[in-house]
C-alpha cells in the first residue's frame, strides 16, 4: 500500500472498520429477520418486509436525514442516547450505523432465500424429536443456511464500504473521523491535483467490490449445490 498516501490510507482504514462493526452488528438482527419472513405468518410482515427494503428505494440522502432526526444530538434517540455517552451523529459510530442500514436489505434478502431453500420437514423432525425451536435452529436450520449467512454477510460488508450518500449526510466529511473510502474520492474531486488520489481509491473500490460478489456467487453456488444434492 506503499502507492496511498497518508490520508488515502487513513480513509481506506476508516472504512474497514466502518463495514466490519456496521456487518457484525447487523448480523444477528438480519438472520432473525430473515427467519421471520421466511417461516412465520403475522399481521404486519409485509410492512416489515416494507421497512426492510425501505433503504434500498429510498434516495440515500433521505435516509440519512431520517438518522439525522432521529440519531442526531437533538433527536428523540440521540438526545437519550448522548447522556450515557452513546453519539452517533458527525462520528465514526454514525457512519457505521448509516452503512449498516443501507447493507441490512441486501444482508436479510440473501439470508432469506436461504432459509426459504431448506425443507421445513427436516425442522419438523427435529421438533418431534423433542428439541426446543431455539435448538432444532441452532443444529438443523444455522448450519444449513450458513454458506447464505456469509454470503449475506459479504454483500453488506460490500455495500457498507460503497455507501456515501446516507452516511455523508448523517455524519459529515470529516477527514480522519467520518471520511470513507467514497467521502474521500468526493473530496479529493473537488481540489485542484486530486484525481490521481481519487483514481487510485476508485480502483481500491472496484477491487474489493468485484472480490465480494465474485465470492458471494461462488459460495452461492455451493448453497444451491447442498440443496440439490439433499
Amino acid at each position: 500500500m506503499g502507492w496511498l498516501g497518508p490520508d488515502e490510507l487513513e480513509a481506506l482504514r476508516l472504512s474497514l472498520r466502518v463495514s466490519f462493526w456496521a456487518t457484525l452488528v447487523t448480523l444477528p438482527f438480519g438472520i432473525f429477520v430473515a427467519y421471520a419472513l421466511a417461516r412465520w405468518r403475522f399481521p404486519g410482515r409485509q410492512v416489515l418486509n416494507g421497512l426492510v427494503h425501505l433503504p434500498l428505494i429510498l434516495p440515500p440522502v433521505v435516509t440519512g436525514y431520517l438518522l439525522l432526526l432521529t440519531f442526531g444530538l437533538q433527536g428523540p434517540l440521540g438526545r437519550v442516547m448522548a447522556e450515557v455517552g452513546i453519539v452517533f451523529a458527525f462520528r465514526w459510530t454514525g457512519a457505521a450505523l448509516a452503512a449498516g442500514i443501507m447493507a441490512f436489505p441486501l444482508m436479510v434478502r440473501a439470508i432469506r432465500l436461504s432459509i426459504e431453500a431448506v425443507d421445513p420437514k427436516l425442522e419438523q423432525a427435529g421438533a418431534t424429536l423433542g428439541a426446543s425451536r431455539l435448538m432444532v435452529f441452532a443444529t438443523v436450520t444455522l448450519p444449513m443456511i450458513l454458506p447464505g449467512v456469509i454470503a449475506g454477510a459479504i454483500l453488506a460488508f460490500a455495500k457498507a464500504m460503497g455507501e456515501f450518500g446516507a452516511t455523508i449526510t448523517f455524519v459529515s466529511n470529516i477527514p480522519g473521523q467520518t471520511q470513507t473510502l467514497p467521502s474521500a474520492v468526493y473530496a479529493f474531486l473537488q481540489v485542484p491535483g486530486g484525481e490521481a488520489a481519487a483514481t487510485r481509491l476508485v480502483v481500491i473500490s472496484i477491487i474489493i467490490a468485484m472480490g465480494a460478489l465474485l465470492l458471494s456467487e461462488f459460495i452461492g453456488r455451493r448453497v444451491a449445490a447442498r440443496v440439490a444434492g439433499s
